[in-house]
């Protein structure tokens, strides 16, 4: 069983005996905005769907997917989340050394470590903001035939260039990269920096619904692939992965009469406005590192009085849950990532954070 994820409602609303739909979720990365007006009521139209088996391979699912992002419907599997599809690449691959470009999710270490499969880290440099280097990465790849890449980065919200990433991508043909690209829709730059279209032979893209349309329950996610490689995952691939409101719910998602793009340039509006406004509120208190983030959440190192084991014992007082991030590689437990919510969650997780910080120095 995995533990240490965000989003633990149930146990902290446990502790404080109250209803989990009091507590104020912002360690969890979903989008505030959503789900999409419309979405619930079109999944309450179709619940009898459950009645009859999905479509065994989720066809129609991917055909809409493959519409909506102009791609080959051969490059693209369909499965219960981008998780179903983490923990068997290393199988599919046959992967024997795998390197994993941190910090990060911990479930491509874990999809490692339940397939056998050595691992190794890069860490990016807290001086950089942890800015991959894409020297050090050249030269640590050779040794390896699987890299992992979160891009943008969960937890410290880093966008790697493109440029980059076609560099190392071409320099290495012999050589499986994952580009796990489930925070692009979050960035303004998701047209320009998404890897989704260099159709290179050794990349695999993964792509979640989850985050950016709030339907993390759902479980829908995909795979983008070259031909070569989905024909690897096939029989990998368990039939009726993909529930029939799942499917349903992709379908109308990726529908342009349902609004997606215009609902994500909103959300990424907003988002950007709420994470500048959040910043600026520390402006001037010592003790606290905002880092530069291209997604919806914020990663945050503490003063040298505080740890993120406190600071988040502190914040539940007040129903708000956000991410110890202590049990990421790499980072420590001085740090604590939060996600954006709406403007006035988002300003009370902000006046209390500050009041901690502020308490604790003038102990």
């Amino acid at each position: 069983m995995i533990t240490g994820h965000g989003g633990n409602i149930y146990k902290i609303a446990a502790q404080h005996g109250c209803n989990p739909s009091e507590i104020i979720d912002m360690s969890s990365n979903v989008n505030p905005l959503g789900p999409p007006s419309g979405f619930i009521a079109f999944l309450k139209k179709n619940i009898n769907s459950i009645t009859s088996l999905p479509e065994v391979d989720s066809a129609e699912a991917i055909i809409a997917f493959s519409k909506y992002y102009n791609i080959s419907k051969s490059r693209v599997l369909a499965g219960n989340g981008t998780t179903q599809f983490i923990y068997s690449i290393p199988r599919a691959l046959c992967s024997k050394k795998v390197l994993i470009l941190g910090p990060t999710y911990s479930d491509y270490e874990d999809s490692c470590i339940m397939n056998n499969v050595k691992y190794e880290y890069i860490i990016a440099k807290e001086s950089s903001s942890f800015l991959q280097d894409i020297d050090i990465i050249k030269k640590k790849v050779k040794h390896f035939d699987t890299i992992f890449i979160c891009n943008p980065d969960n937890p410290t919200g880093v966008l790697m260039n493109r440029c980059d990433l076609e560099s190392l991508i071409s320099s290495y043909p012999d050589k499986n990269f994952i580009i796990d690209e489930s925070y692009m829709p979050f960035s303004k730059k998701r047209d320009s920096e998404s890897v989704l279209y260099l159709n290179a032979q050794n990349v695999i893209v993964l792509n979640s619904m989850s985050k950016i349309f709030r339907i993390p329950g759902l479980r829908t996610g995909f795979l983008i692939a070259s031909k070569q490689n989905i024909k690897k995952f096939l029989p990998y691939t368990l039939p009726w992965s993909v529930n029939s409101i799942a499917q349903s719910a992709v379908c109308y998602l990726m529908n342009p009469k349902n609004g997606a793009e215009a609902f994500i340039e909103k959300t990424v509006d907003f988002i950007e406005k709420e994470k500048a406004r959040f910043i600026k509120h520390f402006e001037d208190i010592a003790g606290i590192k905002l880092y530069p983030s291209t997604t919806s959440f914020i990663l945050i190192k503490l003063g040298k009085n505080l740890s993120a084991k406190d600071i988040c014992k502190q914040m539940s007082f007040d129903k708000i849950l956000i991410r110890n991030c202590s049990n990421f590689k790499g980072l420590s437990d001085k740090f604590v990532r939060i996600s954006m919510k709406t403007g006035d969650l988002n300003l009370l997780a902000a006046k209390k954070l500050s009041d901690i910080i502020l308490n604790q120095g003038n102990k």
